[in-house]
């Protein structure tokens, strides 16, 4: 095709489709194997993410370390460290690392700026635990699915229809709902989560769109070349912020910072596995049970706050997106036809159904 990008050895570069392409039938008519590996994947992204924010709280506390970037610098530095250690050690593991040679500039268009994403939604996120609770911040986080697909509308990889606008609007009020519920509100850490959660989201949507896009890089290659451009950003961000007890602390907990940066890493090439192996629809719905059981033991274990007004809004969250998924898996469902009548949505208007942006203008990459 004109247009099409070229290889300097004359190859064209395989396009990658619209995420409306090939997400809705991500989670359908797949062999037993691989429904296997996406459900032992998920699950163990739940027991790796609940035990590292748990981590992280405990680790934040003002007795002991105190310092959000100072320790996502090094999450972010054992993350690059153990990366290329695995690299050394067993180059296979990173199949798709010979296929970006000679394309150092056309990665470092796309790896900049998801560095700097990743380096601000990881220090905002664990800044916040300093002003908000567990189970807030997991309420709050509900609304990444209304973010991410705002997102992927807005650069051409989702159809922004009115039947998944009118779902997207029952998340965000099921979370504002538990915001509003939240005991001892503070603005400031509202306004860091805000932060976090944009950049996050941000991060997800370029990441999808390199891993399953024209580079389409596997998970570890993807993180390899992800950890030094975030690490450059956290450490700029350390220098700016330094203080001489940083140092003094780490020296009374580097036994539980090291591991701590360990399960960090873990849970860095985790969430790359997900994305590349398993559609996005299935990432959301692990995400969602996973704050389920962090809220409930935060509550159980941890004695954490939470009002009868934040399980209103968690469950309404719950209706929402789960109606989501019945919509994109079963869109012929008469529950999804008869909202989809109510609020006069049609396929035969094509401009409803049309991409925000044309195709050519989300495959194109920065």
């Amino acid at each position: 095709m004109p247009g099409q990008p070229v290889k300097a050895d004359g190859a064209r570069i395989a396009q990658p489709k619209a995420a409306d392409e090939t997400l809705p039938n991500a989670d359908a008519g797949q062999p037993a194997s691989t429904i296997f590996r996406c459900v032992a994947l998920c699950s163990f992204y739940i027991v790796i993410s609940a035990g590292l924010i748990e981590f992280n709280k405990h680790l934040m506390h003002k007795d002991r370390f105190p310092f959000a970037v100072a320790m996502t610098t090094g999450h972010m530095a054992m993350t690059c460290v153990l990366c290329n250690l695995l690299y050394w050690a067993k180059p296979s593991l990173y199949p798709s690392m010979a296929q970006t040679e000679g394309q150092h500039l056309r990665l470092l268009q796309w790896f900049v700026p998801l560095g700097c994403l990743f380096a601000v939604g990881l220090s905002c996120s664990n800044k916040a635990y300093l002003y908000c609770s567990v189970a807030f911040l997991q309420f709050m986080k509900e609304s990444n699915v209304a973010f991410v697909f705002a997102m992927g509308s807005f650069v051409g990889l989702q159809q922004c229809t009115r039947s998944r606008l009118f779902i997207l609007l029952w998340i965000v009020i099921g979370a504002s709902i538990a915001v509003q519920g939240q005991v001892d509100f503070l603005w400031l850490g509202f306004g860091i989560q805000v932060i976090s959660q944009v950049a996050e989201c941000s991060k997800t949507v370029l990441g999808e769109m390199i891993m399953k896009g024209s580079l389409k890089l596997d998970p570890l290659t993807y993180t390899r070349f992800m950890a030094p451009m975030g690490l450059c950003v956290l450490l700029l961000a350390t220098a700016t912020t330094w203080e001489h007890e940083i140092l003094v602390r780490f020296q009374e907990y580097w036994h539980l910072l090291l591991p701590n940066a360990c399960l960090a890493f873990v849970l860095n090439v985790t969430v790359a596995m997900i994305i590349k192996e398993c559609s996005g629809l299935t990432f959301m719905l692990t995400g969602l049970l996973k704050d389920m059981i962090i809220v409930v033991a935060s509550a159980v274990f941890f004695g954490e706050v939470v009002v009868k007004q934040q399980y209103l809004g968690f469950i309404v969250c719950i209706g929402g997106i789960l109606f989501w998924s019945h919509m994109r898996t079963n869109p012929d469902s008469m529950s999804v036809k008869g909202l989809q009548m109510a609020l006069g949505e049609s396929k035969a208007d094509t401009g409803e159904f049309a991409h925000l942006l044309s195709k050519k203008a989300h495959v194109a990459g920065p």
